[in-house]
């Protein structure tokens, strides 16, 4: 297949009708340059997506890559490790990062501004992190202006970008065999929202561990969340609440394992004596509330980390135009066993 021809400077002058001098200094925001020129070139470099390649002078200048990270996560607790990875990563690299929470309001992603923002700057590459990761539309958007990019805890086996995360459904089920192990069988999973990817994975993980032991899932026991803390906290009150109570919970988070401690003890019962409580990710303050919490450890800043290696490697291949297979990688996820889940109360199980 034949390459496509490549965009050049002077393509984007000629139909800006500008020498290609005015678009260099329009690219390096350099030199004197009439506001209606500057708008006109960039309307040029947008209509005809173009990308300067900043890659090849970074590199061939050893400076630092300009990176852009764009979130939508309702955890905090997630959320504030990847962006410590991240910022580690790029200053051990010597890169920068920006950060953009790019929304009309708090559900609609602006994809224009996602466009307009990565066409007319420095930006040179860009980590998406989950649920954004799973939005198709934003990936079609990525894909049409060319930019490298790493999506974050996708669903690897559905998604054919590059991409780093863990098995989530694996780790799932594990948490929920452990706590199958220690003699429960009523246990409550608290779902995550449903457009993040990983509330379903984790929840089919939670079904698989029943179906495998001949289990039957009672879909009373399934509460609703959306990875908060008062999410949590709610869900776990209307398990309580509930006639068949669970005698353990498993929160498909931290954030929201901790409002389902919270929870448990304002309705006057213990944990772990009366009731099991475990989560997902390893946040720092798994180790820090009490009980210490139970929890899947996530490796997030490894994550952030991974991510910010790949997109170097993308950017390497963009500047030297080489073709290959986007990455994937999967990293390890660990059981973390601490004092927030036990067995059953006597004669209940």
């Amino acid at each position: 297949m034949n390459k496509k021809q490549k965009i050049t400077i002077q393509d984007v002058a000629e139909m800006a009708a500008v020498s290609p001098m005015t678009v260099s200094r329009v690219l390096n925001n350099k030199g004197v340059v009439k506001e209606a020129t500057r708008k006109r070139v960039q309307e040029a470099m947008r209509a005809l997506k173009y990308r300067p390649n900043l890659m090849a002078r970074n590199l061939a200048g050893r400076s630092g890559l300009f990176l852009g990270l764009i979130y939508r996560n309702p955890s905090y607790g997630y959320l504030s490790e990847f962006l410590l990875g991240a910022l580690n990563t790029c200053r051990r690299l010597g890169h920068n990062l920006v950060v953009e929470e790019p929304f009309i309001d708090r559900k609609m992603v602006d994809l224009e501004l996602i466009e307009r923002r990565f066409l007319d700057t420095s930006i040179q590459a860009l980590i998406v992190v989950p649920p954004l990761s799973d939005d198709p539309q934003l990936i079609d958007v990525l894909e049409r202006i060319k930019i490298p990019y790493v999506c974050v805890s996708p669903r690897l086996d559905h998604y054919a970008g590059p991409g780093v995360g863990i098995t989530e459904t694996e780790a799932a089920r594990e948490m929920t065999e452990y706590l199958l192990d220690l003699g429960h069988e009523r246990i409550g999973f608290i779902k995550g929202p449903p457009d993040h990817r990983a509330s379903e994975l984790r929840l089919t993980g939670y079904k698989q561990a029943f179906e495998a032991r001949g289990l039957a899932v009672d879909p009373g026991l399934i509460g609703e969340g959306d990875f908060t803390y008062v999410s949590g906290m709610r869900a776990a009150k209307a398990l309580l609440e509930s006639t068949n109570r669970p005698t353990a919970i498993f929160a498909s988070n931290d954030d929201m394992a901790f409002g389902v401690i919270n929870a448990v003890h304002r309705s006057g019962l213990s944990v772990p004596d009366d009731m099991s409580v475990v989560g997902f990710d390893d946040t720092p303050a798994a180790s820090a509330t009490w009980p210490p919490l139970t929890t899947i450890h996530q490796p997030i800043r490894e994550l952030a980390s991974a991510a910010i290696e790949m997109l170097e490697r993308l950017v390497e291949q963009s500047a030297s135009d080489t073709a290959v297979e986007p990455e994937k990688l999967r990293l390890a996820h660990k059981l973390v066993v601490r004092e927030s889940a036990g067995p059953p109360p006597a004669g209940t199980g």
